[in-house]
């Protein structure tokens, strides 16, 4: 199977060019012969949202050719570190600077000089790192059949045809801006390139001129957009909503749930990892007020457990554990060096996603927090996304939070907080928990660091302390 659907184009903004048909068909191919060209291997493909990027990513997968995708903003030391590790082939579209001993440059890229390396397995296709700007990622690796089966999946549940026109409010290089593409050219649909974010004004621009249909979108941007007072009223063509990437206030669900539904539009609310390629579970439109705070149903083709403190799986209702998946879209497994570039599937489909959760009556999953998201105040263990939730829903005036540990007591910062503000988040934690105010250090913060992906940076907070 293809990812290029009957209908699949591209529509750039930067160059005024739509690529459909037997003209994408032929950039595709061009782009998978200067691939070809290069040494064997896995290649590393620094990616931006523009045509070239995409270009790239379907050449490689329509060839066969295992391809990573890294963050162009990735620090110059984390890229020098993988690079290392893994000896890709090549690392495209390569940054300015020392070129790495064993690389040459040529043509804006740098490519290995020994023509040997490690074969890749033949089922691997994509790798996306754990992380985001900082640290020492791990890739996970994930074979062509599970690429495909979630891309098949989400079109499915999300009824993706090729009437269908998404903008990429996301990163190519992030898991749910890459199955945002998936779903749609498999379809025949079409990927509207704007590299601008929902948050410029060229984005919006763009997606009233060439109609666009659907928004992704993750917790933040809807924070912000509920900040720019949205309106689909504005972009009439605009009539799908999409969140992922982390639990959305409740809230803030049913009021863009509230305003899509109100012109005749739809939103789904969705549960994935990049280890899933990444998305597991949808809560289905229709049942988006009934079930909020839900992660939804499974995706066609998988299944969820609940794994109690004993090691046994449960499906019945109401029994937090840590959610497992199984499905053909997990992970083959990871890969921290170039050995294991060619290990086979190591997983079994069995995904252990770390996060807390529980079935209910009806099969719809809900997530209460993370297994490793968690911080002591004086010796109590306390889940650090609940301390969050407990912030915004205290009606101190705190919208966007990040709460990291900080040996006995906890850190939270909160952008756009003054200290009074502050002070009242502390009291109110601790007349929740029951614990002293001096365990809660709520500081001011102008933005809380974000990733590319849009998700809080807890390692550059954390950092801060």
């Amino acid at each position: 199977m293809s990812l290029l659907g009957d209908g699949a184009r591209l529509i750039d903004v930067a160059s005024a060019r739509t690529l459909a048909g037997a003209e994408l068909t032929a950039e595709v191919e061009r782009v998978g012969a200067e691939l070809a060209a290069l040494p064997t291997g896995v290649l590393f493909a620094r990616t931006a949202v523009d045509l070239p990027s995409v270009l790239r990513y379907l050449a490689a997968f329509e060839t066969g050719r295992p391809v990573a995708l890294i963050d162009q903003a990735l620090d110059a030391e984390v890229l020098a570190g993988l690079v290392e590790r893994f000896r890709p082939a090549a690392v495209l579209s390569a940054p300015e600077g020392a070129v790495p001993d064993g690389y040459t440059a040529q043509d804006g890229h740098w490519v290995r000089a020994a023509a040997d390396g490690i074969a890749p397995h033949l089922d691997l296709a994509v790798l996306l790192p754990t992380s985001g700007s900082t640290g020492n990622p791990k890739l996970v690796r994930l074979s062509r059949r599970a690429i495909l089966a979630n891309a098949v999946a989400i079109a499915d549940v999300l009824g993706i045809d090729d009437g269908e026109v998404a903008p990429t409010s996301l990163p190519l290089h992030y898991s749910y801006g890459l199955s945002v593409l998936n779903s749609h050219l498999i379809r025949g649909g079409a990927v509207l390139i704007e590299p601008s974010g929902v948050l410029g004004r060229g984005f919006w621009d763009a997606v009233n001129e060439h109609k666009a249909t659907s928004l992704a979108g993750v917790p933040y941007h809807y924070e912000m957009l509920r900040r720019l007072k949205f309106d689909p009223e504005s972009y009439p063509s605009l009539r799908t909503l999409t969140q992922a990437g982390g639990k959305l206030r409740t809230d803030l669900v049913t009021e863009f749930n509230d305003k899509i539904t109100a012109v005749g539009g739809q939103m789904f609310v969705m549960y994935g990892q990049t280890e899933a390629g990444p998305r597991m579970a949808t809560v289905p439109s229709a049942r988006l007020a009934e079930k909020l705070g839900s992660a939804g149903t499974v995706l066609p083709g998988g299944t969820f457990g609940i794994r109690r403190d004993d090691g046994s799986e449960t499906t019945h209702p109401k029994i937090v554990g840590e959610v497992v998946y199984r499905g053909p879209n997990v992970m083959m497994g990871y890969a921290e060096t170039e050995a294991e570039l060619a290990h086979g599937d190591e997983v079994g489909g069995v995904l252990a996603t770390g996060d807390l959760g529980y079935l209910d009556e009806d099969g719809f999953l809900f997530i209460t927090g993370r297994l490793k998201r968690i911080g002591k105040v004086f010796g109590n263990r306390v889940n650090l996304d609940d301390l969050e939730q407990a912030v915004r829903s205290a009606e101190v005036g705190i919208d966007v939070v990040a709460a990291v540990p900080a040996g006995d007591k906890v850190v939270l910062f909160a952008e756009g907080a003054d200290k009074a503000i502050c002070k009242d988040a502390s009291r109110a934690l601790s007349e929740r928990l029951h614990l002293h105010t001096s365990g809660f250090d709520v500081r001011p913060i102008d933005t809380v660091p974000l990733l590319a992906s849009g998700k809080i940076d807890y390692r550059t907070l954390e950092s801060r302390i």
